[in-house]
């Protein structure tokens, strides 16, 4: 069970993300109050330059994560002293349904204000198209019970990363670097991983995991709460040491996780992927290119082999279970290279490896065999051209893609999921070059269509609409959209930040500081939104301010401290809590 958003994988998800740090330079950054960092290239961020989604502040890559360590420990203390465990305490001798869930909430908490958290709408789409049929597949086939399919989340979300990985956190939370969707070449194999880490889920093999090595389980943690200690005392050598500390003891962990654990991973998720509609050749696919890969360049970029080896006995047993199935053709094979291809280009920010894909159009136009690898060749130089704001290159290169669809000449179905895809990709490049207008003639061939991806490109043709008063309309229609969305969702911290940005530019303060506050709240930042909403409250004393909004804003601080002293109160059983008292970052 792979459990790391970088290059290692680690147990229970204690570790998560310390190579981020590594990445960034290997130092801890001092942060503000407002760290919604996770969000900054979460909608069709291509065309700007500046992206319009501004960080809140400076990233902390060395420790974001690091705190959903000491989340799980219910004894931490409140201020600066950290009282290590000893190494024979237990973290939990029964891991409940609901217990676990709450655990998984604590480390998502971290997560999502991380910056290599994304929320790319396309992609999200795409890959709860693909997570969705396999929940709703093991519940079928009775692997999820009404308390777990009641109380856990199901939520899969997408990491920038460029290693090939997929993990499972507690409570049904399941990651996935772009690294591995840009490396598969079907639904299928990208489906046969979410469905071998969706049975560690519905197995309960976390659970089982730490009520049967608790004690490992606490000297992974003792080594993370060294780091942090350093690290807070701006020892960074010294943080890092303890870091890798504990990333040594957890590795080992995921490694040991049970092979008996493994095989019945493969087993039950060869069957809910089956169940769900996908190929089972998926599974075999993706196994032997893992393996071949692997042994090719052993470089650090496949960790989810760490921690789920391949064996020949694993691979062989897939291949028995392929052959009792019934043949299935892969299906979707365009739309999944486009997808392969945007992950490609998101999963690495530099403006060289944009610059590589960019380029790459060129190679692609000379061999022809491959239809599929053209296509997504060519959508990744279009979006790296917007990105690089070489508009008639992107241009270029996307009516190259375009013809590359028609003359793979897919069936109708998967001609029109491919063409919507590219369909977007021009409504993207309208709107880094500013003319809003021709994106929305591009959306509206799509007839009407109601989703989360139209949602936000409409938003973000919206904004790109120019000063005021001009773009009034545009942008009122915009907000009128956004918050009918968020009194249904009001969990997507993406849709309250951009509209923020809509009543910034519609001269409404209250309101945007609201939504940023929201924007906080919805990724779990709930310091971060009880700042904005105390910060809403003082400009609402001025003599013109919104009272309404005022009253809104002040309920909604009521809310939110109180949810916060509910979660110190879980966290810290049995101390007092003072009231402003915040919680750990």
């Amino acid at each position: 069970m792979g459990l790391g958003l970088g290059r290692h994988v680690h147990h229970m998800g204690l570790a998560l993300g310390v190579e981020m740090g590594q990445r960034g330079g290997g130092h801890a950054r001092k942060h503000s109050g407002n760290r919604v960092a996770g969000i900054i290239d979460s909608r069709f961020c291509a065309g700007r330059s500046p992206c319009s989604m501004k960080k809140f502040a400076a990233s902390r890559p060395l420790l974001t994560l690091l705190a959903a360590a000491t989340l799980a420990l219910p004894g931490a203390p409140l201020n600066a002293q950290v009282n290590l465990p000893a190494l024979g305490d237990s973290v939990s001798q029964d891991l409940d349904v609901g217990s676990e869930r709450r655990l998984g909430d604590q480390v998502m908490r971290q997560i999502r204000i991380d910056p290599d958290y994304v929320q790319d709408a396309l992609l999200q789409e795409y890959l709860e198209g693909i997570w969705n049929p396999l929940v709703a597949a093991a519940r079928k086939l009775g692997h999820i019970g009404d308390e777990t399919q009641a109380r856990f989340a199901w939520e899969p979300f997408l990491v920038r990363d460029k290693s090939v990985n997929a993990f499972a956190l507690p409570g049904g939370f399941v990651g996935t670097h772009l690294g591995l969707i840009q490396m598969t070449v079907s639904r299928d194999e990208l489906a046969s991983v979410l469905a071998h880490e969706l049975s560690h889920i519905t197995q309960r093999h976390i659970a089982r995991r730490i009520a049967g090595d608790s004690r490992n389980s606490m000297v992974a943690i003792a080594g993370l709460l060294l780091g942090i200690l350093a690290a807070s005392r701006g020892n960074i050598e010294a943080a890092n040491a303890g870091i890798v500390g504990g990333q040594a003891a957890a590795t080992q962990l995921s490694l040991n996780f049970s092979r008996d654990m493994e095989r019945e991973a493969d087993r039950v998720g060869f069957n809910v992927l089956v169940e769900a509609g996908f190929a089972g050749s998926g599974m075999v696919s993706m196994f032997e290119r893992m393996e071949q890969a692997y042994h090719l360049m052993d470089n650090g970029s496949y960790p989810y082999l760490r921690s789920h080896p391949l064996t020949s006995e694993r691979i062989g047993d897939a291949r028995t279970r392929l052959a009792l199935e019934p043949f299935s053709r892969p299906r979707g094979l365009a739309e999944h290279a486009l997808m392969a291809a945007r992950s490609r280009v998101l999963m690495d920010p530099r403006v060289e490896a944009w610059r590589v894909l960019e380029n790459y159009d060129a190679g692609a136009r000379k061999d022809a065999s491959n239809g599929y690898e053209q296509l997504g060749a060519r959508y990744a130089a279009s979006l790296a051209a917007i990105k690089l704001r070489d508009f008639e290159r992107a241009e270029a290169s996307l009516r190259s893609a375009e013809l590359s669809l028609q003359l793979i000449a897919p069936s109708p179905a998967e001609a029109a999921a491919a063409a919507r895809t590219l369909t977007y990709l021009r409504a993207e490049l309208a709107e880094a070059r500013g003319r809003p207008a021709d994106g929305i003639v591009a959306l509206d061939a799509l007839k009407g269509e109601k989703s989360r991806p139209m949602l936000m490109q409409r938003v973000g043709l919206a904004l790109a609409s120019g000063p005021m008063p001009a773009a009034g309309p545009a942008l009122r229609e915009a907000a009128d959209a956004l918050q009918t969305h968020v009194s249904l969702e009001p969990n997507d911290a993406l849709a309250w930040h951009e509209l923020a940005l809509i009543w910034e530019k519609l001269g409404q303060p209250l309101r945007a500081v609201r939504a940023q506050a929201e924007t906080h709240a919805a990724a779990g930042d709930l310091n971060g939104a009880i700042d904005r909403l105390r910060s809403g409250l003082r400009q609402s004393r001025g003599p013109d301010a919104d009272q309404v909004e005022a009253s809104v804003i002040d309920a909604r601080l009521r809310t939110l401290v109180y949810q916060r002293q509910g979660i110190l109160a879980e966290m810290y059983k049995g101390r007092y809590i003072p009231p402003d008292v915040e919680l750990p970052d």
